[in-house]
């Protein structure tokens, strides 16, 4: 007899759901809750979103339906991939000719410099090598810790303070050893 109560209680709690306890000693009195509130609460927090399709496609079961109604054919799915290429081509070539006018814009105004004023042309054209220090330089990093020494030579180096791009490398030589 014990047996058969056993195989009973198999079955049944075979068929049973994994729900989860509910505290029912401390829950709100339902009557005094807002009912903005409840609306509100249950729109965004349903009961149960298992088994339907969510607003935000977390979960689709009808995903391949969806998609041979938006999309019916191999060769639809096609001609849209070769539009979006085309498009990104489009994109891309657009960008490309602007890039080019002003490549042209930049070379007709550094020809225009060099024909006006030679000097200041091979100044703007002038590589600085980041790593060349003047001997200014070179007698306060011999004075300064080294990570001081870092931003000043930072510092003089971009001609920068903060951001600012107006001082000139003098005038942060200058700030730095007052």
């Amino acid at each position: 007899m014990s047996a058969s109560l056993l195989i009973r209680c198999r079955d049944t709690s075979a068929l049973r759901v994994a729900q989860t306890s509910i505290r029912t000693y401390a829950a709100r009195n339902e009557a005094v809750a807002d009912p903005k509130k409840e609306i509100i609460r249950k729109a965004l927090y349903p009961g149960n979103i298992r088994n339907r399709a969510s607003p935000t496609g977390t979960w689709r079961p009808d995903v391949a339906r969806a998609l041979q109604h938006a999309i019916p054919s191999v060769q639809a799915h096609n001609t849209i991939e070769r539009a979006w290429l085309l498009h990104k081509r489009h994109v891309r070539k657009q960008r490309e000719a602007e890039l080019a006018r002003k490549f042209e814009c930049m070379r007709k105004a550094m020809e225009e410099l060099q024909r006006v004023d030679s000097r200041l042309y091979m100044e703007a054209n002038k590589r600085e090598d980041p790593r060349a220090r003047t001997d200014a330089e070179r007698e306060l990093a011999k004075k300064l810790k080294t990570t001081e020494c870092r931003r000043t030579h930072h510092l003089a180096r971009d001609g920068t303070m903060n951001g600012n791009h107006s001082l000139a490398r003098s005038s942060i030589l200058f700030l730095l050893l007052r």
